[in-house]
């Protein structure tokens, strides 16, 4: 297995990793935390939602990664400079200084390719795609769980092992809770 991370700008690959089942349906799509407006993110239904994902993967930067193992997309990782996400008003998550920051708030793999490492490989090419985007700093919010086990459907955020793995380092404490766990805010320095 040779793990390839680009960035997400081809839609179907997205679709393939974060769309529904049923056109349909309401899923995130990994929008919640990417729109600006929560009155747009709550607009968003069905279709409209995939659309819209579409119109994001067409922009420079791209609205994240892909993993592939071959041609075969099987992760993903949200990562834009936080100026273009809910972060910038985001009262529980600090800001820690007027840096231009990215935020990596997702990742993501699909079933049948978890616990494989994809994981970290999504965390490295997120990282690497805001460094050649001239990210000066890439932050993350994952949780705090002291090893125990998070919810797959909550897992999405990361876990602060995982980050420290890939060098980030807790720059701070948040006021925000997900399942159960507090989420830390985590850095890495990139210049």
């Amino acid at each position: 297995m040779a793990i390839e991370v680009r960035a997400a700008s081809v839609f179907d690959d997205v679709a393939a990793v974060l769309g529904p089942k049923r056109p349909d349906a309401n899923v995130c799509f990994c929008l919640s935390y990417r729109l600006t407006s929560s009155k747009e993110n709550l607009s968003l239904r069905g279709p409209a939602r995939g659309e819209r994902v579409r119109q994001l993967c067409a922009q420079d930067p791209a609205p994240g990664v892909i993993a592939y193992d071959g041609d075969e997309p099987v992760g993903w990782a949200a990562v834009h400079p936080r100026a273009d996400t809910s972060f910038a008003t985001n009262r529980r998550i600090p800001h820690l200084d007027d840096l231009d920051v990215w935020s990596l708030w997702c990742v993501r793999v699909r079933p049948g390719h978890r616990k494989q490492g994809i994981s970290h490989h999504l965390i490295a090419g997120a990282v690497a795609f805001a460094r050649e985007h001239g990210a000066p700093i890439v932050e993350a919010y994952p949780v705090d769980n002291r090893g125990e086990k998070v919810d797959l459907t909550m897992a999405y955020v990361g876990t602060r092992a995982a980050f420290e793995r890939a060098g980030f380092e807790k720059a701070a404490d948040t006021t925000s809770v997900l399942n159960g766990f507090p989420r830390v805010l985590m850095r890495i320095d990139l210049r």
